[in-house]
């Protein structure tokens, strides 16, 4: 993958607002809804993701900034070399589509096996930090655990769309998300780990919900910020609104304010205890530059109101 900083197009100083405005705008710009007959937008809106989850993570970003995982969020040095002898964990790219990968923990393998045929046989090795002789052998261990980081779409998350994830034996498992998933939510895969004299261990699948944008994800509840026109506002309006499950119809009051946050009931996130929040419509006035019929109106007409006089001023 290019870049992060390059393909958002912020400096290596920029800070969190900067990445955040940066990647809104090129998301609007590219996201697929917006460029169906063209499949090379989708593949940018993709990278340009992919780069503001690494870069919106403030570990992410500074292992990127010291050089220890490259672009895609893989480690440079993936066996260890050069990092401490191995320390930590291990990342690789693999399967799931984007954002899927798979860490092997740090200390899983077995070396019981090693020691057994350096000393030949478990019947003489005693307690030592190596085995030695005349004692009972170790018990056998399981194999160790598998970490996997799946990036989940924010609207997949919203709505509990199964996920499909690739683990490192090529197999594909469907997952069924669980209610109040959220970034950092875990899900065992019991068995699906490295194998081991006492059976495999488990896989551990780490959800990472990532952005949308236009849509906030705020506890259990989606925020939206909706343009409106002059005339809807004043007059009100049904109008088109997205949501999580599809486009609905709002109702705009009349007299409605900028600002003004309107709510359309279980179109967000479900609980943990079932059900689900809302989505939170914020409405923005958008008034077009330069509108002779606009600037003829607002010469002739006047608010006297004192709407200040709250700040003392």
């Amino acid at each position: 993958m290019t870049d992060p900083y390059s393909l958002l197009g912020v400096s290596r100083s920029a800070d969190e607002k900067a990445i955040k405005s940066a990647y809104r705008k090129l998301a609007k710009e590219l996201h697929p809804d917006r460029n169906q007959d063209n499949p090379k937008a989708a593949e940018k809106f993709a990278e340009v993701t992919r780069a503001y989850d690494l870069l919106s993570d403030k570990d992410k970003r500074a292992q990127f900034d010291r050089g220890e995982i490259d672009a895609d969020g893989n480690p440079t040095h993936p066996f260890g070399f050069g990092n401490g002898g191995g320390q930590g964990y291990s990342t690789y790219s693999r399967g799931g589509g984007p954002g899927a990968e798979f860490e092997f923990g740090a200390g899983g393998a077995d070396f019981g096996d090693i020691f057994e045929g350096l000393f030949g046989g478990g019947g003489r090795r005693s307690g030592g930090p190596f085995g030695g002789f005349g004692g009972r052998s170790a018990p056998p261990q399981r194999g160790a655990n598998m970490s996997y980081r799946l990036s989940v779409p924010f609207v997949d998350a919203a709505t509990l769309a199964p996920q499909r994830i690739t683990l490192a034996d090529g197999k594909t498992i469907d997952l069924k998300l669980p209610a109040g998933v959220e970034s950092g939510t875990q899900m065992k895969l019991s068995g699906k780990g490295q194998p081991g004299p006492a059976g495999a261990g488990d896989a551990i699948v780490t959800i990472e919900v990532a952005p949308h944008p236009f849509f906030e994800k705020e506890g259990d509840n989606v925020r939206l910020d909706l343009p409106i026109s002059l005339n809807e506002a004043v007059n009100g309006a049904r109008v088109k609104v997205p949501t999580v499950d599809g486009p609905v119809m709002l109702a705009v009051p009349a007299g409605a304010r900028s600002g003004q946050t309107l709510r359309l009931k279980g179109k967000g996130f479900t609980h943990k205890q079932g059900g689900r929040g809302d989505q939170l419509v914020t409405l923005l006035i958008d008034l077009p530059a330069h509108d002779p019929a606009l600037k003829a109106f607002a010469e002739d007409w006047s608010d006297s109101r004192p709407l200040r006089a709250h700040l003392g001023v």
